[in-house]
């Protein structure tokens, strides 16, 4: 275990900056890429290859969520599955850099698997709204008189803030010219990281663990949409007033 012990050490020193993070990334997920990303590196793998096994373990729960009934023990397999992939999902990046720098192949790989976990998640919930009716409270009488087909576009609304804001803030990164060379970093924000917390991924996911109850897993995950909305509405206002003061 030497090897790990090294690379954990190593990892420590070469990580992101907070900076708009929230607290559970800052907190949760990236200590725990950290020790993925540590073990990967022990065991010989590519930062590409921790990618592919991120994106085995979100597929994997999203094809659980569109094909089985909802029910307790759905939940905390479909949450786990989820919540791992996460984690492997940040300990790509960080075993990139143990290793000297990221490929922009591996960087376009990463996006691609992010933007189509995102996408395949509210796909799947619609399409677990569609197949369970009943179990999750869509299904006319069960839903207090609510039509099924009105259900259906709070999963394609939810899509819509999520890829919008991932694809927005992606551009946002790239567009923006970054600090000058020598600066200070700035320093993140306790207030701000604990704001994003309603928009991250990983808090998120915590929503599937309603699953046992449809009609709770339902009411949450449309409140979540409808924070995610807001969030989408105020970052593309922040977003665009940013590029606007940019030199062209």
């Amino acid at each position: 275990m030497p090897r790990v012990g090294t690379a954990l050490r190593e990892l420590r020193g070469a990580q992101k900056s907070a900076k708009g993070v929230s607290l559970y990334s800052r907190f949760v997920n990236r200590p725990a890429g950290r020790y993925l990303a540590a073990g990967s590196y022990a065991l010989g793998l590519t930062p590409n290859q921790v990618t592919l096994v991120s994106a085995a373990f979100s597929f994997a729960a999203v094809a659980a969520l569109a094909l089985a009934e909802p029910s307790w023990g759905l939940g905390i397999a479909v949450w786990a599955a989820l919540a791992v992939g996460f984690a492997f999902d940040s300990a790509d990046g960080q075993l990139a850099r143990l290793r000297g720098g990221g490929s922009a192949s591996g960087e376009w790989l990463d996006h691609v698997v992010d933007c189509a976990k995102l996408t395949a998640l509210h796909t799947c919930v619609l399409i677990a709204f569609y197949r369970f009716p009943d179990a999750y409270g869509v299904g006319g009488e069960g839903a207090g008189g609510a039509r099924p087909g009105g259900w259906l576009l709070v999963p394609l609304g939810f899509q819509f803030a999520a890829v919008v804001t991932f694809f927005g803030g992606l551009l946002t990164e790239k567009l923006k010219p970054g600090p000058a060379p020598g600066s200070p970093a700035a320093a993140p924000s306790t207030l701000r990281a604990v704001a994003l917390l309603p928009v991250d991924y990983g808090v998120f996911c915590l929503v599937f663990l309603l699953l046992g109850d449809g009609a709770l897993f339902r009411w949450a995950y449309a409140g979540l949409g409808a924070v995610a909305a807001l969030f989408l509405a105020a970052f593309l206002a922040k977003w665009f007033r940013e590029l606007s003061a940019v030199p062209r």
